[in-house]
């Protein structure tokens, strides 16, 4: 099962992958991005492979990623609407805006109705400013924001547009709310989650989060990341 992969049976492993190939990857829970990069790269035999968009180690779902010739459509891969599911958990904020860093103590949220949560979501639909998260991948002065964070110093991240198309709320399991996020490039979810707390009064970080599609690809064509380490080991 090649999963959409072109490959020529006349060429070499490398060859097929220098002239170029677009994997998708259903990226595994606690794997960073460039782990799956780096794995990849050792099993086809190439160094010219990249992804098109960071998903967090806590987060699972469709990476896609491209190798040799293929490379150059990368940005175009990075530009395209993705879909996310997931849940926030309410009543508590964490400064990283999800697991990676202690939830605060939990507050009350038992006034809050589920029309109330519902229609929260209308705030965030269409083009809003959003602040991206102090623990993420954006440089400040030459170095990751994630580091300076971490190392305990002050970081001041400017402010961004992006589009929220769809976002709705697919079930509530107190203090849990699951939901489905259609956005543009450069969305945080994790700030989406933050920000849909401070909106109810109460506070909220992300608990979950799964990339379901990017543009016309959908996770449901991904390989498992084995399963294609497995398949490129049949590749003479």
């Amino acid at each position: 099962m090649s999963k959409s992969l072109e490959i020529d049976p006349s060429l070499s492993k490398k060859e097929n992958f220098k002239n170029g190939q677009v994997i998708l990857i259903d990226k595994p829970l606690e794997w960073t991005s460039f782990g799956v990069v780096k794995k990849i790269r050792y099993n086809i035999g190439i160094k010219k492979i990249g992804h098109a968009g960071t998903l967090d180690p806590l987060a699972s779902g469709l990476l896609i990623l491209c190798t040799g010739k293929k490379t150059k459509s990368i940005e175009s891969y990075m530009a395209d609407v993705k879909e996310y599911t997931g849940s926030f958990t309410l009543g508590s904020t964490t400064p990283s805006y999800d697991l990676e860093s202690e939830p605060t103590p939990a507050v009350d949220i038992s006034h809050l109705t589920a029309e109330v949560i519902h229609q929260n979501t209308e705030n965030f639909i269409g083009e809003i400013t959003q602040t991206p998260p102090i623990f993420s991948a954006i440089k400040v002065d030459g170095k990751r924001a994630y580091d300076l964070a971490r190392a305990g110093k002050d970081v001041e991240l400017k402010s961004r547009q992006v589009t929220i198309s769809e976002f709705e709320i697919v079930s509530l399991d107190l203090p849990k709310v699951n939901f489905r996020v259609v956005c543009s490039k450069g969305t945080y979810i994790r700030t989406l989650a933050n920000d849909f707390g401070e909106k109810l009064g109460v506070g909220a970080y992300l608990s979950a989060l799964r990339r379901t599609k990017i543009g016309k690809h959908s996770v449901d064509e991904a390989w498992q990341l084995e399963d294609f380490i497995n398949y490129v080991k049949t590749i003479e």
